[in-house]
C-alpha cells in the first residue's frame, strides 16, 4: 500500500485529540501550580502515546497531534518576527459558537529567525520509525484573518512588500524544517475553500478586499515561500471549511478555485474535504494534471465518532476516480481531530477507529 513518496494511501490531517493529562497540565500551568518545563514533560510523554498509536492502526506518516499548540495557526505565526498574539483581538464565529478572542497583528517587518515548533518536529523524528510530518499554517492565512485592520499604523502601505517579506520568512522557515530532517511538510490553508462560499466572498468585498485578486495573491505568496525547497521534500496542502468544536465556517464545492489550485499552486499533493453535502461534489477532480500530484480525498469525518462504513467508502473512492486516477488518489480523516486545544466532539477511542478504519479501507481498495 505504500508509495514512494508521501502523500500515502492512507494518511492524515495531522491534529489530534489533546489527552487529558495534558489538558489537566495546561490548567495547571495557567493557574500557576507548575510550571513550563513540567508541562514540557507531561507533553512529551503523551506525544510519545500517540505516535504510537499512530503506528499502530498502520499510518506511515505520524505527527505531534499538535499537541503543543492551543491553535492550529496562531501558534506558528505569533513566533515570526514582527508578528504579535493579541488576547481579545476578535474571536472566529463558527456555526452557532466562536472561538476564544485572539487574534495575530503585524506589529514590524515579518522575519524568521528560529521556531519553536522545528524543536517539536526533532522530537517526533527522534521517536519514530515512520515518517515525521509536520504542519504549519499557509502564508495565505494571515492576511485572510484580518485584512488591512491588523496592520500597525505605517506598516506595509503596499502589499507587495508585505508578501514579499512573508514568503521570504516561510521560505527560511521551510529550509530550518528541511535542515532538521523534514521530508514531509504540510500548509494548512482555509482561503481556497473559503473563496467558494458566497457569504465568505461578500465578507471579503464588504472589508474592501476583491476575492479573486486575494485567490491571485494568495497562490503567489504561496508559490515563493515553497520555491527553494528540496527536491526530496514533499510538501501538501489541506484546504479546510473550518472546524472548531464539531463545527464549520463555509460551504460549497471547489469548483470556483479548483483548476487555479491543482494547476498553479506548486504543492505535491492537497487533502481535502468531501465528507458531507456541504462539500459538493469529485468534479472538481477533472482539473488535477496527470502526474506526480495527489489529492487525498477526506471521506471520514473528524466531527462525529460516528464510524463509517467500508463499503460506503469504497463506493466513494470509485466516485471520485470517474475523475481522476486512481494512482493519484489516497485517503483520510477530512480534517484533523483538533484543530484547537478544545478539540472535536468524539472520544480518543472513536478518533483512532477512524484513523484504522482509513488504514483498513486504503489496504483493500489499493491493495
Amino acid at each position: 500500500m505504500s508509495t514512494e513518496r508521501p502523500p500515502f494511501r492512507a494518511d492524515h490531517v495531522g491534529s489530534l485529540l489533546r489527552p487529558e493529562p495534558v489538558k489537566q497540565a495546561r490548567a495547571r500551568l495557567a493557574a500557576g501550580e507548575i510550571d513550563q518545563a513540567e508541562l514540557t514533560a507531561v507533553e512529551d510523554a503523551e506525544i510519545r502515546k500517540m505516535i504510537q498509536h499512530q503506528e499502530a492502526v498502520g499510518l506511515q506518516a505520524v505527527t505531534d497531534g499538535e499537541c503543543r499548540r492551543s491553535f492550529w495557526h496562531y501558534d506558528f505565526l505569533r513566533e515570526l518576527d514582527g508578528l504579535k498574539e493579541v488576547v481579545g483581538g476578535g474571536a472566529i464565529q463558527f456555526q452557532g459558537v466562536s472561538t476564544p478572542s485572539k487574534t495575530i497583528h503585524v506589529i514590524g517587518r515579518i522575519g524568521y529567525s528560529g521556531h519553536s515548533h522545528v524543536d517539536h518536529f526533532r522530537f517526533v523524528k527522534d521517536n519514530t520509525s515512520r515518517l515525521a510530518k509536520m504542519t504549519i499554517p499557509s502564508p495565505s492565512m494571515l492576511y485572510y484573518r484580518g485584512g488591512r485592520k491588523m496592520f500597525d499604523a505605517g506598516l506595509y502601505p503596499d502589499l507587495d512588500s508585505y508578501y514579499a517579506d512573508l514568503a521570504s520568512a516561510y521560505q527560511k522557515a521551510v529550509q530550518a524544517f528541511y535542515d532538521a530532517g523534514c521530508r514531509y511538510l504540510q500548509i494548512d490553508d482555509t482561503s481556497f475553500a473559503y473563496l467558494c462560499d458566497p457569504k465568505q466572498r461578500q465578507m471579503l468585498i464588504d472589508r474592501g478586499d476583491d476575492p479573486d485578486t486575494l485567490l491571485a495573491n494568495n497562490i503567489r505568496v504561496i508559490n515563493e515561500s515553497v520555491k527553494n525547497r528540496p527536491s526530496d521534500m514533499v510538501m501538501t496542502m489541506h484546504i479546510c471549511r473550518g472546524n472548531f468544536r464539531s463545527t464549520f465556517i463555509s460551504s460549497g464545492g471547489y469548483e470556483p478555485v479548483a483548476e487555479a489550485l491543482f494547476n498553479d499552486v506548486d504543492l505535491d499533493g492537497y487533502f481535502m474535504e468531501w465528507d458531507n453535502e456541504r462539500s459538493g461534489g469529485f468534479e472538481p477532480l477533472r482539473f488535477l494534471p496527470k502526474g506526480h500530484k495527489r489529492v487525498v480525498v477526506g471521506l471520514i469525518t473528524s466531527k462525529t465518532g460516528e464510524l463509517e462504513q467500508r463499503d460506503a467508502i469504497l463506493r466513494r473512492l470509485e466516485e471520485a476516480e470517474q475523475y481522476a486516477a486512481k494512482d493519484q488518489l489516497c485517503l483520510s480523516p477530512q480534517c484533523g481531530f483538533a484543530s484547537t486545544e478544545e478539540g472535536n466532539v468524539l472520544t480518543e477511542d472513536e478518533q483512532w477507529a477512524k484513523l484504522r478504519l482509513t488504514v483498513d479501507i486504503a489496504r483493500a481498495h489499493w491493495g
